[in-house]
């Protein structure tokens, strides 16, 4: 009986299936062609008032931005009468292309010491190191490494006969 009505029953869910069934490709937006398509895209923002320049006319390919010179803000004079004094910059002012390595939050750069004085002071340190090292091991003594032996091997204590026992005298060494 219940085989009987699901017979009946398949071809209406074939015929419902096929009335919903889904496009192709997914629509990701709700709004209509009219306010999103290509050509009101096209008319909103045209491509003519967006210079043409070639390699020459723009080598670093940046749409003929004109950088500022490379400095860190870090080395720029910190009491001067700057309209932002935090990052050091007057309004309006154009920002280099790189300013998130060239804005007074990145790194820090120390130049208060030359390269080759760091490696001095590196090896000085290492040096200094190594030698209290080396005077710690021969100034401290020794600590004796043979094992002890107990009276009887800790038998009884270890657990009785059938345990593993303490080294004990007489036993051969290791």
């Amino acid at each position: 009986m219940l085989s009987s009505r699901i017979v009946r029953a398949a071809p209406l869910r074939t015929a419902a299936l096929a009335v919903r069934r889904l496009p192709l490709i997914q629509t990701r937006t709700f709004l209509p062609e009219s306010m999103v398509g290509r050509a009101k895209l096209d008319e909103k923002y045209p491509d003519s008032d967006y210079p043409k320049l070639t390699a020459a006319e723009d080598p670093e390919m940046n749409g003929g931005y004109i950088n500022p010179p490379r400095v860190k803000r870090q080395f720029r004079d910190p009491h001067a009468d700057w309209w932002d004094k935090q990052e050091r910059r007057n309004l309006g002012e154009p920002v280099h292309e790189d300013n998130d390595i060239l804005g007074i939050f990145s790194t820090y750069e120390y130049t208060w010491i030359s390269p080759g004085k760091g490696l001095a002071q590196l090896g000085a340190f290492i040096v200094v190191f190594l030698g209290v090292v080396f005077t710690v091991k021969q100034v401290y003594p020794d600590r004796v490494s043979y094992p002890r032996e107990f009276e009887g091997g800790l038998v009884r204590e270890l657990g009785g006969e059938g345990a593993i026992r303490a080294r004990m005298e007489g036993d051969e060494d290791p």
